[in-house]
């Protein structure tokens, strides 16, 4: 028996499942198997095994010292380990290409990062600003997410894919927001101090979307792909275009009320 095997499985706890997917995977799989074991079968702690997993990502060379720092994080860091718990949870439920558990700790670099970003920013919170930003450069080569180490984000947040996203040192992101890829969280190049995006709960950032500036994207709002922003957001909203203008309101209930079209444009479209 694994010694992931023997935790106690309470309500919620992905880590029972994960290590019973990793070993079947280990059965089915021989050339998984040395991995698996390394990441997974022989890891005794929740924090363990997501230290291990980004140590081979960030760095492919098996560096010790690199899985001993990011699992210090995990399992050190009081409510770390429940924030990617969390981010499991939203992949599993808001990825249709995410099977389970195992496949986004494994294969999914969007979640990956975001972990990586999350022991970063633990580190940088700690006052170790040099070892976070190395973190953080690692995890822009290795993995195409380039999210300054001082940007804090909420429960639940789900990266998907990731390549090309990119992170100002002052921007926020709230629980249970969605970021897909290429998106941009950057600032106009004529602030200082706070000047980059708050994305608050719930928002979705299509891919390709740039928000600029010190501006809100509000709760449950909606960036479309290869969107521009550069004023904010309401909340229940959706934005489109370069630069971004409402198309929808949602009202809580999800009730949808769309803005009128000028009139040139209703004519032209009855032409």
């Amino acid at each position: 028996m694994s010694p992931a095997s023997t935790r106690a499985a309470a309500s919620g706890d992905p880590w029972p499942e994960i290590d019973r997917l990793a070993a079947e995977l280990a059965a089915r799989e021989p050339h998984l198997r040395p991995l698996l074991e390394e990441t997974v079968l022989r890891c005794a702690t929740p924090g363990r095994i997501v230290g291990a997993t980004l140590a081979r990502r960030l760095a492919p060379g098996n560096d010790s010292s690199l899985e001993d720092l990011l699992t210090g994080c995990f399992d050190g860091d009081p409510g770390l380990l429940g924030l990617t718990e969390s981010d499991l949870a939203a992949v599993t439920a808001r990825d249709p290409a995410c099977r389970d558990g195992l496949h986004a700790l494994l294969n999914l670099k969007g979640f990956q990062a975001l972990q990586s970003h999350r022991a970063a920013n633990s580190l940088w919170r700690r006052c170790r600003p040099g070892v976070a930003h190395w973190i953080a450069g690692q995890a822009a080569a290795a993995l195409g997410v380039d999210i300054h180490p001082a940007v804090p984000f909420g429960a639940g947040v789900l990266i998907d894919h990731g390549t090309g996203i990119v992170i100002g040192e002052t921007a926020v992101v709230e629980d249970e927001v969605s970021i897909l890829h290429g998106v941009t969280l950057g600032s106009t190049g004529n602030e200082r101090g706070d000047r980059h995006p708050k994305i608050r709960r719930g928002a979705i950032l299509g891919a390709g979307a740039k928000v600029l500036g010190n501006v809100e994207v509000g709760p449950m709002s909606r960036v479309g792909a290869g969107s521009v922003v550069v004023s904010a957001v309401p909340p229940y909203s959706t934005v489109v275009g370069v630069p971004a203008r409402v198309v929808r309101t949602r009202l809580p209930d999800a009730a949808c009320i769309r803005p009128a079209r000028p009139r040139r444009v209703a004519a032209q479209a009855l032409a």
